[in-house]
């Protein structure tokens, strides 16, 4: 069987990651001083102006205030310039953070889930960080493309840019990439052509070459032509708009809850990262080449109101029997979820940008051999 799939990712000044990456810089700062802060910070930000929004409550007095952190952040992406589409020396900007409501503090206090909701966790064996390649090769490429802008390497890039990788895949293994989408904000005086020829030369095809060597893609770079406007000038940017870029590329379901700005008792973010984890154990153990998992809740409550897992197809296992196995090898309860991938630290900023998984820094996609060994026994 044949067919092709494809996924897109976004850069670290594509205006949505921008906002991402203010929400988690403030909720770092708040875990910092207070590991029990609960926080659900989103932004907004357009042409000369940044809109901080949200609630959060602590015991802890903080060195910084949420402007400094989001100028600061601001100016490690390159948003320091006209030119750039944001400068943050000349923005205006909104402060709108106020205590959380004491009847959702209530419902997590003794361990609850602070909203109902379902969430998906995915892993696949076709790369070795266990993701979907599409949307692995889309995120090298924009942190790439980032690192020769920060590097100087090609000086005429500026922050905003999009990526879109089609893969061909054969009786369900990735066979060539198909086609390469890049759009990239640049400086005014650069003809088109030097562009395509850079980033093809640069940039796409050594990357896919590392991937899927032999493969022949289209590529496409700026297919619109000029990108000069860009930023938050170009369009408007809003926290939480990018789930598929932040999740698996589309590969599998999506709960809807998006990620960035929320402290770990909000299952929307803790429980996506827990379910990642159930599912790179199980492919990791050898049960199945990919699978989906979901954990619902009920806020206020600890235990998950159902569990389901996909193992598309395959048939190593019983479906009742891993999910046994699962219950007793994970605990999925908020306060369990916390615990076991310590949640409650500053580590959330490097997840804002590039997506959430496949970060071998990152606590849930560290495998335990132990869990392992358990769900092959």
């Amino acid at each position: 069987m044949k067919y092709s799939f494809t996924s897109e990712s976004v850069s670290e000044g594509h205006p949505d990651k921008v906002a991402d990456q203010i929400s988690d810089a403030i909720l770092d700062a708040y875990l910092e001083q207070d590991a029990e802060a609960k926080v659900a910070c989103e932004c907004l930000i357009t042409t000369n102006h940044l809109v901080i929004a949200g609630e959060a409550k602590t015991t802890a007095k903080h060195e910084k205030s949420a402007i400094d952190i989001a100028k600061e952040t601001l100016q490690n992406i390159g948003y320091d310039h006209d030119a750039s589409g944001f400068n943050h020396y000349k923005a205006n900007y909104t402060y709108l953070l106020h205590e959380q409501s004491p009847e959702i503090n209530h419902s997590v206090a003794d361990g609850g889930a602070g909203d109902q909701g379902l969430m998906f966790g995915y892993a696949t064996n076709e790369t070795p960080e266990a993701m979907p390649m599409p949307i692995s090769i889309a995120h090298e490429l924009m942190a790439t493309l980032a690192g020769y802008r920060k590097s100087k390497q090609i000086d005429w890039l500026l922050p905003d840019a999009k990526s879109q990788v089609t893969i061909g895949y054969v009786n369900g293994k990735p066979h060539r990439v198909e086609k390469v989408v890049v759009s990239s904000q640049h400086i005014e005086g650069i003809s088109q052509e030097t562009i395509r020829e850079v980033l093809t030369q640069q940039l796409i095809l050594p990357i896919v070459a590392k991937h899927l060597t032999g493969s022949t893609p289209e590529i496409l770079i700026n297919p619109s032509g000029s990108f000069t406007i860009g930023g938050p000038h170009g369009d408007t940017g809003l926290t939480g708009r990018k789930i598929i870029v932040d999740t698996y590329g589309g590969s599998c379901p999506h709960g809807g809850g998006a990620f960035s700005g929320k402290d770990p008792s909000k299952v929307d973010r803790s429980a996506a990262y827990a379910a990642r984890y159930v599912a790179k154990h199980v492919v990791a153990a050898g049960l199945a080449d990919k699978c989906t998992v979901q954990i619902s809740y009920a806020i206020g409550k600890e235990d998950p109101t159902s569990l389901y897992v996909d193992l598309q197809g395959n048939v190593v296992i019983e479906n009742e029997v891993l999910i046994d196995r699962i219950r007793e090898a994970f605990d999925l309860r908020p306060n369990g979820i916390i615990h076991q991938l310590g949640l409650k630290r500053p580590i959330y900023l490097p997840t804002a940008a590039y997506g959430h998984f496949g970060k071998s820094s990152l606590p849930w996609e560290q495998l335990n051999d132990s869990i392992i060994h358990f769900l092959q026994s």
